[in-house]
């Protein structure tokens, strides 16, 4: 996106991110380890690069990208360590626990990050990266800043909103997308009258139900009123109640695929798989949604379009607010600095414009000509235009905050949680913390 556009996103819109709960067993005993990395029997230097690109595209594009690396430096060998999105972050959470983090891994910022960072877990990259980071556009970077100085590189940044089936829509006598909440509604009336399941959903794993409650908060709160929400420790106010009074209004339409409570967000019968068979008409996910669809199912080509959440009445927030987030990778306290070598090949201009054929929104300011697909034109489009930014909200509060966050919206989904104990579950935990 041009740089005129993402200045002007202060860190104050770019909340802070930390991780959500799991239990992982497993510490690899190459993680940590000595600032040189380890060295194979060629004597190469070897370095772990864990990451969370399990399904095509991105996996072999990612895999290519660390052969391309190795050819241009024959001493350094990557040793891929390719996990499943929940996977990665259970085993992370035990890593992060046992003290021993992987040479070069998967971040998303933020609280997260920081959360590593003060338990001395992470190395300060500021230095070696000040000769090519500013070819990064600005709110990419800020959420692997802290007091000024940098923490990891971004290799992503995008969005959420709804991604939606333009011949089931057709079907329903639907004319256009959605605008507001109560057209989103009605949508959902009629997709169902036409015998078309509304949405897909992945309920095991909370996560992609909790965007709904988010999505809605804001657009009710605010960015600002997140923002004092999460300061004060306290998301009982009106505008946290009927962000799930209107998420209520939508699950009593029942508009979500059979089993969605126990369906997973990847796999033949997840929510991507349900969106990219043409079996339900839409699904709220970020800008990674169609190379998930077309992974998981058949995709939709030419069918698949995008929209922006709707407005909401009733607040402050405004409907140009925007929430998602972005991808990056850290290195570990004393780790290789051949590590951060490769991630400046990982987000030069060549190499990202590479990723974006992979469906990956560019970072690098000079990689966005390669972008062409129209869909993720029009999540740019949405980050150009927007506001405000919120990131995810178990990214965007302290662990147990986030991970309550999702617990509740999830319990609320399936009718055993009001809205008022949702907001009362979540306060009780960030006061806690």
């Amino acid at each position: 996106m041009p740089t005129s556009d993402v200045s002007r996103f202060s860190r104050r819109r770019f909340l802070g991110a930390v991780s959500v709960a799991g239990l992982g067993t497993a510490v690899l005993t190459a993680c940590g380890g000595s600032d040189s990395g380890s060295t194979d029997s060629k004597g190469r230097t070897v370095f772990e690069w864990w990451h969370i690109q399990t399904s095509e595209p991105g996996k072999s594009l990612w895999a290519e990208q660390a052969k391309a690396f190795e050819k241009a430096h024959p001493d350094i060998r990557v040793k891929i360590v390719a996990l499943e999105n929940d996977a990665f972050k259970s085993k992370m959470t035990a890593l992060t626990g046992s003290g021993k983090l992987p040479d070069l891994y998967n971040t998303w910022g933020g609280g997260v990050l920081k959360q590593q960072v003060d338990a001395g877990l992470v190395e300060d990259i500021t230095d070696q990266v000040k000769g090519w980071i500013d070819e990064l556009v600005p709110a990419s970077r800020e959420a692997y800043e802290f007091d000024g100085r940098t923490y990891a590189v971004p290799n992503d940044i995008g969005a959420v909103g709804f991604w939606y089936n333009k011949a089931l829509f057709k079907k329903a006598k639907i004319q256009a997308p959605p605008a507001t909440w109560s057209e989103l509604l009605d949508a959902v009336k009629k997709l169902k009258a036409a015998g078309i399941t509304p949405i897909a959903l992945g309920g095991k794993e909370k996560w992609p139900g909790m965007y709904y409650w988010a999505y809605l908060a804001i657009r009710i709160a605010g960015i600002d009123g997140m923002q004092k929400a999460a300061d004060a420790k306290d998301f009982t106010g009106d505008a946290f109640v009927k962000a799930g009074e209107h998420l209520k209004e939508l699950a009593d339409l029942a508009p979500f695929q059979k089993g969605f409570l126990g369906a997973a967000y990847s796999g033949p019968t997840g929510q991507a798989a349900t969106m990219g068979n043409a079996k339900a008409a839409m699904e709220l996910m970020g800008q990674w949604a169609p190379r998930e669809e077309a992974a998981q199912g058949k995709g939709l080509g030419d069918d698949l379009g995008f929209f922006p959440f709707p407005a909401v009445d009733g607040g402050p927030g405004k409907s140009t607010d925007v929430f998602g987030g972005g991808g990056g990778y850290a290195v570990r306290k004393g780790g290789p600095k051949e590590a951060v070598e490769f991630l400046k090949f990982f987000v030069g201009a060549e190499a990202n414009r590479k990723e974006v054929k992979g469906g990956v929104l560019p970072v690098n300011k000079a990689a966005q000509d390669a972008l062409d697909d129209p869909n993720l034109k029009a999540v740019l489009d949405l980050l150009n235009k927007s506001t405000g930014f919120q990131l995810y909200l178990d990214q965007a509060y302290p662990p147990a905050v986030g991970q309550e966050v999702n617990d509740s919206v999830a319990a609320l989904l399936a009718g055993s949680k009001s809205p008022e104990q949702v907001t009362r579950s979540i306060t009780q935990v960030a006061k806690s913390q």
